[in-house]
């Protein structure tokens, strides 16, 4: 059972709680969900009753907790249908035995089998029972029908069981289940991204971080740039519905989830890569590394050695990667960034023309608050005249905000963009 768009927006859970000892998981549970964002609302069985209280439940998630079937307070007193209305899923954690047997044979006697019924959402069940009583015929006829009628079943873990026995039948880690249930979302998010996202269909490739030009084996020259600017750009354009392909430089940063990749040292390696994926087929180029503007003329074969007071080290020019890919016959849409610590506005708009880029955006690094190690940032956008678009002014926000602005930036221009063929 897939997820709505608007499921997508809300992200709300209705989290069914059964009888049963695992029931005190259901609050880190409901702890975890939280953390990623969900808003819960809690349903507990009779059984459930007797192992947590409500007050628990109300007290992490923040919602009243239900447990009648027909309440007074719902209106016209159908709670289980509003509930039924509202989730966009269905979460049973643990899900007894019973709950299983009730569910697979259209059974409606209490707040939570009715409410399964009454849903359209997609519905989770992790059960957790006695290890004997997993493998039952009975409990696994149950599954089979529950699977096919699309339920999707957390499977149970081994190990040790609070009545003693050993075996399959342990609830699975709630930090576990949060995850797999925020990543089903993720998935859904990205499948619509695909097909209707601001730049669903594009080949996204982006240079982020410093380069390291090799002085000898152990040094180099580099800047102080740790990527987060481009790393939050791959992952904005990725949610975007984009395929994204990250060319970075030496950082401490872990890969966005479904970017792609390339490492580099030099600006000479980035330059490389960079002609090859346009070549092979890119509809936006978006330059955020700080390339080094110079390299060492020789490297040397092994580690310079102390000598005198002086060291001279000739350098020559590195390539200007991102004018490089703007002035190819057949080029993306290129989008330029400018770090500058004086005149930004001038020297952005002056490199946006010498360039000939479509975008650039630009920044003062030399700002306490939004410089290279700084987890917000502050841009000013600016067009090529051909789009007849005003410059935007992004506030301080943090970089993954600015990253969210840039792409509907670069969404309206492609609009008005006309590919070089």
């Amino acid at each position: 059972m897939k997820l709505e768009a608007e499921a997508l927006k809300t992200r709300r859970i209705v989290l069914g709680v059964t009888g049963g000892i695992a029931a005190y998981k259901s609050a880190i549970l409901v702890r975890r969900l939280k953390d990623f964002g969900f808003d819960v609302r809690v349903v507990m069985t009779e059984g459930a009753l007797a192992f947590i209280t409500p007050l628990t439940f109300q007290a992490l998630s923040g919602n009243p907790v239900h447990t009648a079937l027909l309440d007074p307070e719902a209106e016209a007193g159908m709670g289980h249908i509003e509930l039924a209305r509202w989730a966009d899923l269905l979460l049973i954690a643990p899900a007894s035995c019973d709950t299983l047997a009730k569910f697979a044979n259209g059974l409606a006697d209490d707040l939570l089998s009715t409410l399964y019924l009454a849903t359209k959402a997609p519905v989770w069940v992790a059960p957790a029972m006695n290890q004997q009583m997993w493998a039952a015929k009975s409990t696994q006829r149950n599954l089979t029908t529950l699977v096919q009628d699309g339920v999707h079943v957390v499977m149970p873990e081994a190990g040790e069981q609070a009545c003693g026995d050993v075996g399959l039948g342990r609830l699975a880690e709630p930090e576990d289940i949060a995850q797999w249930v925020n990543d089903f979302f993720a998935q859904a998010e990205r499948e619509i991204s695909e097909k209707f996202g601001l730049l669903a269909g594009q080949h996204v490739v982006i240079t982020a971080g410093p380069t390291r030009e090799l002085i000898d084996p152990v040094r180099y020259i580099s800047n102080h740039s740790t990527g987060k600017m481009g790393f939050a750009i791959a992952e904005a354009c990725y949610a975007a519905g984009a395929d994204v392909t990250l060319i970075s430089g030496p950082v401490s940063l872990d890969t966005p989830n479904g970017v792609r990749r390339i490492k580099v040292q030099s600006a000479q390696e980035m330059l490389k890569h960079s002609m090859q994926l346009v070549e092979n087929g890119t509809d936006v180029f978006i330059a955020t590394a700080a390339v080094a503007d110079y390299r060492v003329a020789q490297v040397a074969e092994h580690k310079i050695k102390k000598a005198g007071d002086e060291l001279q080290v000739a350098l020559v020019k590195n390539p200007d990667i991102v004018a490089t890919i703007a002035q190819l016959d057949k080029r993306p849409f290129t989008v330029g960034f400018a770090a500058e610590t004086q005149n930004v506005e001038d020297y952005a708009q002056g490199k946006l023309t010498a360039k000939k880029l479509d975008m650039i955006a630009c920044n003062d690094v030399s700002r306490a608050d939004i410089g290279f190690a700084s987890d917000e940032n502050a841009m000013v956008v600016f067009f090529a005249e051909q789009y007849q678009m005003q410059k935007q002014e992004l506030e301080k926000a943090s970089k993954h905000e600015i990253a969210k602005q840039l792409v509907e930036a670069i969404a309206k221009a492609l609009d008005k963009h006309v590919p070089v063929s």
